[in-house]
C-alpha cells in the first residue's frame, strides 16, 4: 500500500487507466493508452505544460458515459514543498475530440485556463489557518467545430496539494474532514457530466530507467519509475450523446464497429509566443512579475501511445509537439513502420548456429540477448479455418496480417480505407502495433 501522500486522489467514477488515439464505445471497456514524460528537449524545460498521458474509456459504472483524462507536470515528488505543483497560468490546456471523419479539424475542443492566488503572502507555508498560497481555480470552455468558445465552468476549484494531515485536517490548516473529502468537494457537475482538475498519483507503470538504458528492460524485476510520483490531471466524465456527432446515445449503436461511434482523442498545451520579465525599477525593487503577449503556440501534444516518447527520434520530437494530427509531417511515418527500438531488439545474423532465416527476417534477442525470451510468432493461428494455412508471421520482414484477403478484412478495422493501409503493410509486420 502506498503512503497517504502518494495515494491516488480521485476516488470516483473518473478512474484512471491510460490513452490517446481512437476510441470505440461498446459493451466492453476499450482503453486508449499513452505516455509521454519529458519526451522532447523543449518541453522538458517547461514541465507545467508537459502533457504526460491521455486516457479515454467507457465508464465502468455507467455505460452511457465516457471518461477522458489528461495528465500534466511529470515526476512530481509529493513532498516537494514549500512550492508544490500547480497548473500554470498563461497556458491553455486543451482536450480535443474528433467525431466526424468528413470534417476538418476538431469537432469538439475543451479548454482549461488556470488562475493562481496567494491568499496569505505573509507566511512561508503553503497552507495555514484556512488559507492557501497559490490557490488555483479554473475556467472551462468548449468550442464546437472550430467555433467560438463558450463557458462551461467558471471558478472551478483545484484542491490543495496533499501536504499532510496537519495542513489538510487540523484547525490550523484547512480543517477538512479528510483529503478524500477535499477531493470530492472539488468535483464539479457540468453539462450532464463531471469535471475534476487536481493532483493525483501517476497511474502509468514504466521501467523508464531500464528502457532508456538502451532498451535494457528487466522483465523479472522491473521497477516502476513513476511509483510515488504525482501528476496533475484534468478528468472529464462526458455523456456519449454529447460526444457522438448526431447526439445519439450509446445504446443506439448498431454494433461495436459502428463508424458513427468512433472518436479520436488527443490533448495539447499552448503558451503565448512571448514572455517578458519585468526589470527592477530605478531603486532596484522588483516583484518578479512577467508579462505575456502574442498568439498562443502549441508546445506539447499527446495522442497515440508513446509516439513521441519512444517512436520519434530526438530530432523530430519538438516539431511533432508543435504540430496537430491534422498537420502531420508525412516524413515522420517512417518512424512508425521502422521504430528504432526494434533495431536494438533484432539483427540479421544467425546466432548459435541457427539455421539461416528467410531474407530480411530476424528474431528478437540477437542484438540484445535479454530480449531472447520474447517469442515472436511465425505461425500465429495456423490451421484455423478461413485463415492462411501457415498462419501469420510477425518476424521482421514478414508480412504479418497484410496477407489477409479483402473478404477476411470485412467488418474489421482493417477494412477501413484510412487505417487499413497504415496497419497492414507488407514486409512491416508490426505496423499493426500502432
Amino acid at each position: 500500500m502506498k503512503k497517504p501522500f502518494t495515494r491516488p486522489a480521485l476516488h470516483v467514477a473518473l478512474a484512471a487507466v491510460a490513452v490517446g488515439g481512437l476510441l470505440t464505445w461498446s459493451g466492453h471497456h476499450n482503453y486508449l493508452e499513452a505516455s509521454s514524460h519529458r519526451e522532447a528537449p523543449l518541453i522538458a524545460d517547461d514541465p507545467l505544460a508537459d502533457n504526460t498521458d491521455v486516457y479515454a474509456f467507457r465508464d465502468p459504472n455507467d455505460s452511457e458515459m465516457i471518461d477522458i483524462l489528461a495528465d500534466f507536470i511529470p515526476f512530481q515528488l509529493p513532498q516537494g514543498g514549500p512550492n508544490y505543483y500547480h497548473f500554470g497560468e498563461n497556458i491553455r490546456y486543451e482536450i480535443h475530440i474528433k467525431n466526424d471523419a468528413t470534417t476538418t479539424g476538431d469537432d469538439i475542443t475543451y479548454r482549461f485556463t488556470f488562475t493562481r492566488t496567494n491568499q496569505d503572502p505573509t507566511t512561508h507555508f503553503n497552507i495555514r489557518l484556512g488559507k492557501e498560497n497559490l490557490k488555483t481555480t479554473y475556467l472551462m470552455e468548449q468550442s464546437l467545430h472550430g467555433g467560438a468558445f463558450t463557458t462551461v465552468v467558471t471558478g472551478g476549484v483545484v484542491p490543495a496539494y496533499n501536504v499532510g494531515p496537519r495542513a489538510i485536517s487540523s484547525s490550523v490548516g484547512l480543517g477538512a474532514a479528510s483529503y478524500d473529502a477535499l477531493i470530492t468537494s472539488a468535483i464539479t457537475t457540468a453539462g450532464g457530466g463531471k469535471v475534476f482538475c487536481g493532483p493525483v498519483d501517476d497511474p502509468f507503470f514504466v521501467d523508464i530507467g531500464a528502457i532508456e538504458d538502451l532498451g535494457g528492460v528487466r522483465p523479472l524485476n522491473a521497477r516502476d519509475g513513476l511509483a510515488r510520483r504525482n501528476v496533475n490531471t484534468i478528468a472529464l466524465q462526458i455523456p456519449i450523446s454529447a460526444l457522438q456527432k448526431a447526439g445519439k446515445t450509446g445504446a443506439m449503436a448498431a454494433n461495436i464497429l459502428d463508424p458513427d461511434y468512433v472518436i479520436g482523442v488527443w490533448a495539447s498545451t499552448s503558451r503565448p509566443a512571448m514572455k517578458t520579465l519585468v526589470a527592477p525599477d530605478a531603486s532596484g525593487n522588483t516583484t518578479g512579475a512577467q508579462t505575456v503577449s502574442g498568439n498562443y503556440v502549441q508546445v506539447s501534444r499527446l495522442g497515440m501511445p508513446l509516439d513521441n516518447e519512444v517512436v520519434n527520434p530526438v530530432g523530430n520530437k519538438d516539431e511533432f509537439n508543435a504540430r496537430t494530427p491534422y498537420t502531420e509531417n508525412p516524413t515522420f511515418q517512417a518512424n512508425f513502420v521502422n521504430p528504432e527500438l526494434a533495431l536494438y531488439m533484432a539483427d540479421n545474423a544467425p546466432m548459435n548456429g541457427a539455421a539461416p532465416k528467410p531474407a530480411g527476417q530476424t528474431y528478437y534477442g540477437e542484438a540484445v540477448p535479454g530480449f531472447g525470451k520474447l517469442r515472436i510468432q511465425s505461425k500465429s493461428l495456423a490451421g484455423r479455418a478461413g485463415l492462411p494455412t501457415n498462419g501469420f508471421d510477425f518476424r521482421n520482414g514478414a508480412d504479418g496480417l497484410a496477407v489477409l484477403t479483402t473478404a477476411q478484412r470485412a467488418g474489421t478495422v482493417f477494412a477501413d480505407p484510412t487505417y487499413g493501409p497504415i496497419l497492414l503493410q507488407a514486409g512491416k509486420p508490426r505496423s499493426v502495433d500502432i
